[in-house]
């Protein structure tokens, strides 16, 4: 995906417009025994500042690989990956440490609390190490940070004397201690029982609500959707998320396949992308932009009967009903898109393997045949 540029007023210097976190091409290998593992494989992936992001994925798929290139805990094989517009996969150690305590801040899932110190110490310890706030001010910042988590009560108590899900609101307080811009949590709910779990992600909720970028690793699929976006990761490698999005029943290896098997396509505003009566042999899904589901009618104009945004397909119907395209298909004059395109033997190899996702589609492909008959006027 191309990098967005544009001048400072003053016309003298370059600025990237890049997202917050940016992986590109990275591979992780680790030597073994038996040879090399790859851990991650060509892992593209963008979160933009204010996003809510999980990630998800079975034991040894890569997330907590992942994790670590983007603290900077661990280094890529090869790629890059940028943090803040910092080359992270570059850094020396000697400033690692400084610049992970200003940039993110990190739960951890067996809280990690320091057991020989209060609370409001615990809190305290990123400010004393990075220096972010002068002396006289920081036991104030902390105390203001366990208000926001509602524990202001228990500020000058060991944390052994907290329950979980008290001890896991301190370590979220201690993570944005130094008022990071990203909070990258791994499991934060794992050890909690679901009404304190709830509690935690409304936390997250309201932290994104005032700008922060929040990550969390989680094996809860359905604590997972309520986040803005799904990075579901398989064997090392992300799956496409507008994949996943449009064939939610296939199973992640099967997503994976999709992945691999799909074609990026990219198409200018108002570009025709299908004609109807042409030959159709290829099934869509839109990653970004809008496109436009054009049908003539009989002695009257042309009509938009649908419009698709990310996530979206189209080309079921042809796949399941007849190979000409009854429709035309084109980009909206709002911007370009980009969509990602499986060949009809490929989806037919896919959908072989799942019974649930082939009715999804036969169902979706029923439904807009007769849509289509009734925009036309023509009676079914």
């Amino acid at each position: 995906m191309a990098i967005s540029f544009f001048k400072q007023k003053n016309g003298d210097e370059l600025i990237e417009n890049r997202p917050i976190i940016h992986l590109r091409e990275v591979n992780k290998y680790y030597k073994t025994a038996i040879g090399d593992y790859h851990a991650l494989e060509g892992v593209d992936l963008q979160i933009n500042a204010g996003e809510f992001v999980s990630i998800i994925g079975k034991s040894g798929s890569g997330k907590t690989t992942l994790l670590n290139m983007i603290t900077g805990i661990d280094r890529p094989t090869t790629g890059e990956v940028w943090v803040n517009n910092t080359a992270v996969h570059g850094m020396n150690e000697n400033k690692m440490a400084r610049w992970r305590g200003k940039n993110l801040g990190i739960v951890f899932q067996f809280f990690q609390l320091l057991p020989m110190i209060s609370v409001i110490e615990n809190i305290m310890l990123p400010m004393d190490f990075c220096r972010t706030y002068p002396m006289n001010e920081r036991r104030k910042r902390a105390m203001e940070l366990l208000e926001l988590v509602e524990l202001a009560d228990h500020a000058h108590k060991l944390p052994t004397a907290l329950s979980g899900g008290q001890q896991q609101r301190v370590a979220i307080a201690r993570a944005l201690a130094n008022d990071p811009p990203v909070v990258i949590a791994d499991e934060p709910t794992g050890n909690l029982d679901s009404k304190t779990a709830e509690s935690v992600f409304a936390l997250f909720n309201d932290l994104v609500a005032k700008g922060k970028t929040i990550i969390i690793v989680t094996h809860d699929s359905g604590l997972a959707k309520r986040t803005h976006r799904t990075a579901l990761i398989a064997d090392g490698e992300i799956v496409n998320e507008y994949v996943a999005k449009a064939m939610p029943t296939l199973t992640a290896s099967q997503l994976l396949q999709a992945t691999k098997t799909a074609k990026i396509l990219t198409y200018e505003a108002g570009a025709m992308i299908l004609a109807e009566g042409t030959n159709a042999d290829t099934f869509y899904i839109v990653s970004k932009g809008t496109v436009e589901v054009i049908l003539p009618r009989p002695n009257q104009s042309d009509v938009i009967a649908l419009q698709l945004g990310s996530g979206k397909c189209f080309g079921e119907m042809e796949f399941f009903h007849e190979t000409k395209h009854r429709a035309s298909i084109r980009a909206s004059e709002a911007g370009p898109v980009e969509a990602l395109a499986i060949g009809y033997e490929q989806l037919s190899e896919l959908l072989d393997q799942s019974e649930a996702t082939h009715e999804a589609l036969r169902q979706m492909a029923n439904k807009h045949a007769g849509e289509n008959l009734s925009w036309r006027g023509i009676s079914s």
